[in-house]
């Protein structure tokens, strides 16, 4: 079993809190987790109608069936439980009792901030990350089979075709989980979105002009954005806000969180394919972005912090990390020779912010790992260690 970085932290949490709440993906390991971290407790899917139907006949009775707490899994198919658990922990707080797991971020964000509020503790576990991956063995030496395979745990622990999995996958994400959040009625339009989406990783949305192109309003557009980023499909990186006295664009821009799955869904049918794409710097981009992201999530670090900037005069860098008034920038390149050049727009970027800039770095996909002139220029597969680098 591939060890995941999420165990090390859970206990110590556990020791704090109530309740424990683990999102992320389907299929991103996280009932494998509870259960191996948690083997004493009970465990029960509210997949299953059967409990479902309990719960709802008698919450107060359901809950009471546990008198040392339990793994509930999927909890967002009974919005309503967070409410009914909070006077249960309020009557029985012993810590690390109840833990949590969902698919669907805002589904089970919402309630349980509402309901309980500094009683509960959350988590995110996401596909495996590639630091994760190298520690086990099981990471592969070319980006472009990493990129084209991605991380869900099935397709390290089972002899399946990556590209037949992130299909099924697909589908039934539109048939399960679109249709369980929102009144979705055309699925095929929606399916249209996605792969819409795929097209533009790493670039700023413009909500108007996917719109357009589906023949949607921008409202639709918006709405359905945000059930991709709920299910754990794609990730709005956020602009930096500091401007140094330039203009700079205030739009997210839009990555995936599995390029595995932004793969499949532009019908990449081999890894091989990749390095000749027209988008292949936007997926080498996407890849890294999000492997900063999960190993920020794995450690339990926020992601919030995380940024990209760009003035309206052509200045970019793809991964601002504010930490206080202190920023980490790095820049992603799809090359395997790495140049000084390469770093100027983050040389710039330090004559405009300053001495808040405490840390550079430029990915490339080369095995060059060394610094100049105070940037560090690393290779594609040393990320989670320069993640650990940075700090929280």
């Amino acid at each position: 079993m591939i060890y995941r970085q999420l165990s090390a932290i859970v206990p110590l949490i556990a020791q704090g809190y109530p309740v424990l709440v683990i999102t992320g993906p389907r299929q991103s390991g996280k009932t494998t987790l509870a259960r191996q971290l948690f083997p004493e407790r009970p465990y029960v899917s509210l997949e299953d109608p059967l409990e479902r139907s309990a719960f709802v006949a008698d919450p107060r009775a359901w809950l009471g069936r546990f008198p040392d707490g339990a793994v509930l899994d999927e909890v967002q198919r009974v919005p309503e439980l967070p409410s009914w658990l909070q006077g249960v922990v309020d009557a029985d707080a012993r810590m690390g009792r109840w833990v949590l797991t969902g698919s669907q971020q805002y589904m089970v964000l919402d309630r349980v901030t509402q309901s309980l509020a500094g009683r509960a503790a959350l988590l995110e576990l996401m596909p495996f990350g590639h630091g994760e991956l190298s520690a086990a063995g099981r990471a592969f030496t070319d980006p472009a089979v990493a990129i084209w395979t991605g991380g869900y745990p099935p397709l390290y622990d089972r002899p399946v075709d990556p590209g037949r999995w992130l299909g099924d996958y697909l589908a039934t994400y539109l048939e399960r989980d679109v249709r369980a959040i929102a009144a979705v009625r055309d699925l095929t339009r929606f399916g249209a979105f996605i792969r819409l989406c795929a097209v533009r990783v790493g670039q700023v949305v413009n909500l108007a002009t996917m719109a357009s192109e589906l023949g949607i309003d921008a409202k639709t557009a918006s709405a359905w954005l945000s059930i991709l980023v709920a299910g754990y499909i794609v990730h709005l990186l956020p602009p930096h806000h500091a401007n140094f006295g330039k203009r700079v664009v205030k739009h997210p821009k839009l990555y995936f969180i599995d390029t595995g799955l932004a793969c499949r869904l532009l019908s990449l049918d081999r890894a091989s394919a990749l390095p000749g794409y027209s988008a292949w710097g936007a997926l080498v981009e996407n890849w890294l972005v999000s492997e900063v992201i999960k190993a920020r999530r794995h450690r339990g670090w926020r992601t919030d912090t995380l940024y990209w900037w760009r003035s309206h005069d052509g200045l970019e860098i793809d991964l601002v990390l504010e930490q206080g008034a202190r920023l980490t920038t790095a820049e992603v390149k799809a090359t395997t020779s790495p140049r000084s050049q390469d770093a100027q727009s983050q040389q710039r970027f330090v004559e405009l912010a300053g001495e808040r800039v405490v840390g550079r770095t430029v990915f490339h996909l080369g095995a060059e790992n060394t610094s100049i002139q105070s940037c560090r220029y690393a290779p594609w597969h040393a990320v989670d260690s320069v993640v650990e680098a940075w700090g929280q």
